[in-house]
């Protein structure tokens, strides 16, 4: 009797495995195994015994000839059953060929000795085995099967094996299906050799079958396997190896102890290309498989991942096995979120907080949110081996992203859980090429994905590239995951802490005119916290000439109105941003008084002023350069009516102003920052200064760098050059640097010459060697050196024990720091006056109740000049009370020379 079945694969040229063709459906049907009568086939080996010749190609050309194909057979008799899998012996026949003599035909295999009388058929296959033996087909070729080696046994150096065939395709065979997602695939290496492997499929997972009579198969396992088995067993296929069996590890979770994967894997992970396409999406999409996320490193870059998450929504909307019970997918491209705003909408970055969170405020409406990057989990500026990792996330955010226009998609909303507060979660692209920040951050190695569970739906949209940027991170070894424990940053030095710390550095922020700045925090509309990268450093900065409303320090007490509207106008504007200071002086507490600029144009004190959120202070803003744009802001806002100045009203303003008195002899109050460059005690004290905050210091500032490099270049002396009294020259100072000087006298005999260096108004002896002639464009600028002295007040005699002191006290006063002076007459020529100046300590509470005129006079170190100053002195009588006052309370405490 002739019976149907499916060939299911071939163990060698003589036997094959048999499949009912009906069965349930998907599931998979009865087997049996079938011996070929009266042939013999060479045996395939095993880990323990080599290839019988010519086996492979013996089983190979049966199996090309019937796997997969239906066959009818018939039984002769039957042998005992392997694991009660039924064994018979007895032909076959495939579209009415007989099997045994077509292998017998070919060479294939050999007639067994029988035992028994030949019949014809018996002869006819007889005649058919000499055929191929007289034409050395098959196993009777002559010169004998190629050598082969051939590996049953995984490769022992599984790493190297990685490295050198990741991603190639390799031709294989499928030997045997375990599950749905795991095979055991015969390699045919380009050299020959076959390398049996196991494989994994990258990219899903199906349910396990049992290996053993006493265990369960998980639900649709069985579906699994035949689904993967009735397509792929004994079938030519490519495979591309990706990786070990080793999910990456989030980094600073796994112990530092961790062990490196073993040099010997059992299995590898990789894709199985069929004619038909990959299997894996067929497995996914038939619902027998689930897709693995932390394989999406691998696949992601080549689309892979995407569509074997097309196949997922597949098999969810068609809630087919695995996905039965699968909610319907979530559309989370609209709607609100947690705080009734839409899900999707442009922003500006406003702040960032750490390496995954940042606050953005939407164009449109002044409200501010904070968000946290989906699926992202950044290094923690807490834990000491992740503190450097976390302040270069933070840098590298705020570099690309701080006062950018954003698109910000809200995929989720994280539920309070214990400490942590509820929390919008958010996919934040910007850039024209819609560039996902986090994709960015991941891919540096500056932050990890986080593992979601299996049905976990609340993830980042993007999930499958974040992966893909980890794994390339990984591959790179970048940032934390480079294995490299990196020193925690070293905290900033905080300069501003008191007057006293601060005091030092006035001088050389100066000299470096602006500096290169980060605004570290806004702690009020005109005060900020500023960070200097470069010296690691952190001040209090103090905008000079403005006064912004204060803001409330605490709860419970009550800010300025519009102090809180100043201090967020400042905060969305300067937080976190690149700027430059230039800093004046320091105030009592450590904080230091300057300007700050934006894109080194737009000065904050000016914006402030034309916003309506601060006002000009006079004092403080007359000396400086942008006087007048301080004015004209302060102005507009007036006009326009901008917050503080909601209520101004000009008019009432104007009949309140009361009009000052003044003799017209007396010069205007005027108020100038003044430094002293030079002191020349002899005859009668006189010094220079410098005005700051001018035209000309400023330019005074490039000259000398353009004057010193002029000079490094102009070595000798100029042939024939005698410097004359009154000649404008380039004379070297004794600290070795070239100035601009005039000379006062020269000595063709003593070859040296007095000059005055007009900048800084030293005097000093000059060699001619030393000197050289101005060139012409150096001498536009003015010298930016003012002779003067002290208005309304002389010192003692030179021949006075108190003289030294007197100019002692006057150096410990006035020298190495800025001033605030009144002139109070000019004497001599208006090209080139002698200044009488009231000079003033910038940290004075009280300006215009004293002065170091009138200190110097109270400490009995100086008495009113009524020869020198007596041209104007009776025009300043709050002056003369001062004076007077000071006079008697010297003599009162016999101070000085009084």
């Amino acid at each position: 009797m002739s019976f149907k079945a499916i060939v299911k694969s071939v163990i060698s040229g003589d036997s094959l495995v048999l499949r009912q063709p009906g069965g349930a459906q998907g599931q998979a049907p009865k087997e049996r195994v079938l011996h070929l009568a009266d042939i013999v086939a060479p045996r395939l080996g095993t880990s323990t015994r080599e290839d019988e010749p010519w086996a492979f190609e013996s089983r190979d050309f049966l199996r090309g000839l019937t796997v997969g194909k239906p066959i009818a057979f018939t039984t002769a008799h039957s042998l005992p059953p392997n694991e009660d899998v039924p064994r018979d012996i007895g032909s076959a026949e495939i579209n009415g060929v007989d099997l045994a003599s077509e292998l017998l035909k070919n060479g294939w295999a050999k007639l067994k000795e029988l035992k028994r009388e030949p019949t014809e058929e018996d002869q006819r296959k007889r005649d058919l085995e000499a055929e191929a033996k007289a034409a050395g087909k098959g196993v009777w070729n002559p010169h004998g099967p190629k050598a082969r080696e051939v590996n049953y046994m995984m490769p022992t150096d599984s790493q190297g094996f990685i490295s050198e065939w990741k991603g190639k395709p390799i031709d294989a065979l499928v030997e045997q299906v375990k599950d749905g997602s795991t095979i055991r695939a015969r390699l045919l290496m380009p050299d020959g050799e076959h390398q049996f492997v196991n494989i994994a499929l990258a990219g899903v997972r199906s349910p396990r079958v049992s290996s053993r009579q006493d265990e369960v198969s998980e639900q649709w396992g069985e579906e699994a396997k035949f689904f993967a088995e009735s397509r792929l067993l004994q079938r030519y296929v490519r495979i591309q190896i990706l990786s070990l069996p080793t999910s990456t590890a989030t980094p600073f979770q796994a112990g530092s102890n961790a062990s490196a994967p073993p040099p010997s894997a059992t299995i590898f992970i990789g894709s199985v290309l069929h004619p038909a396409g990959n299997i894996a999406e067929h497995l996914v999409a038939a619902g027998l498989a689930r897709v693995v996320d932390w394989h999406a490193g691998m696949l992601a870059s080549s689309g892979g991942m995407e569509r074997l998450r097309a196949a997922e929504k597949s098999a969810k909307e068609k809630r087919i096995c695995l996905y039965a019970n699968a909610a319907a997918p979530s559309a989370k491209s609209n709607g609100a979120a947690v705080s009734g705003g839409p899900r999707t909408f442009d922003a500006v970055v406003t702040r960032v907080w750490s390496g995954d969170q940042i606050s953005v405020s939407e164009k449109e409406g002044s409200k501010e949110r904070r968000l946290q990057f989906s699926s992202t989990r950044g290094p923690k500026l807490a834990d000491p081996k992740q503190a450097f990792y976390a302040q270069e996330a933070r840098e590298f955010l705020r570099k690309r992203l701080i006062g950018k226009h954003v698109k910000v998609h809200i995929d989720f909303v994280r539920p309070k859980e214990g400490e942590y507060d509820e929390r919008e979660c958010a996919t934040i692209r910007y850039s024209t090429q819609g560039s996902n920040i986090a994709e960015q951050l991941i891919e540096k190695g500056l932050a990890s994905v986080v593992r979601h569970k299996r049905d976990d739906e609340d993830r980042s949209p993007d999930y499958d590239k974040l992966m893909a940027a980890e794994q390339a991170a990984v591959t790179e070894q970048r940032g934390i995951h480079s294995g490299k424990e990196q020193p925690a940053p070293r905290q900033p030095l905080n300069i501003s802490e008191s007057s006293h710390r601060a005091t030092p550095f006035v001088n050389g922020f100066k000299r470096q005119g602006r500096i290169p700045a980060i605004v570290d925090y806004v702690a009020a509309g005109s005060r900020f916290k500023i960070l200097l990268p470069k010296d690691n450093q952190t001040l209090t900065l103090v905008l000079g000439g403005i006064r912004a409303p204060r803001t409330a320090r605490n709860p419970s007490e009550k800010g300025e109105p519009f102090g809180a509207e100043a201090s967020d106008f400042a905060t969305r504007r300067y937080m976190q941003r690149d700027a430059e200071i230039e800093i004046y002086d320091v105030d009592k507490s450590g904080g230091f008084i300057g300007a700050l600029f934006l894109n080194k144009t737009e000065n904050a004190a000016v914006t402030l002023v034309k916003e309506g959120m601060a006002s000009v202070h006079s004092y403080s803003a007359d000396s400086l350069p942008w006087v007048k744009q301080l004015y004209d802001a302060e102005a507009e806002a007036k006009a326009a009516k901008r917050n503080i100045w909601k209520e101004y009203d000009e008019e009432a303003e104007q009949a309140a102003q009361v009009p000052e008195d003044s003799d017209g002899s007396a010069l205007k109050t005027e108020f100038i920052d003044v430094i002293i460059s030079d002191v020349r005690p002899r005859n009668d004290l006189t010094f220079s200064v410098q005005i700051l905050n001018t035209e000309g210091i400023a330019s005074l500032e490039k000259l000398m760098r353009d004057f010193s490099l002029h000079h490094k270049g102009v070595s000798t002396p100029v042939a024939g050059f005698v410097p004359k009294g009154g000649d404008l020259v380039s004379a070297k100072f004794s600290d070795g640097a070239w100035y601009r000087a005039r000379v006062r006298r020269a000595s063709p005999i003593k070859k040296e010459a007095e000059v005055t260096f007009i900048d800084y108004g030293n005097q000093d002896n000059v060699s001619f060697k030393d000197i050289r002639p101005l060139d012409p464009k150096f001498r536009s600028l003015p010298g930016q050196a003012h002779d003067a002295r002290l208005s309304f007040i002389k010192l003692p005699k030179e021949d006075s024990d108190y003289y030294p002191e007197a100019i002692d006290r006057f150096r410990q006063l006035c020298g190495d720091r800025k001033l605030i002076a009144n002139v109070d007459h000019k004497e001599g020529s208006a090209s080139n006056p002698l200044l009488h100046l009231r000079i003033i300590d910038p940290s004075d509470d009280n300006p215009l109740g004293s002065s170091i005129n009138v200190d110097l006079v109270r400490e009995g170190l100086a008495s009113v000049d009524k020869k020198g100053c007596g041209r104007y002195l009776t025009s300043y009588p709050q002056v003369i009370k001062q004076l007077r006052e000071a006079s008697l309370a010297a003599k009162k405490g016999q101070a000085g020379h009084v």
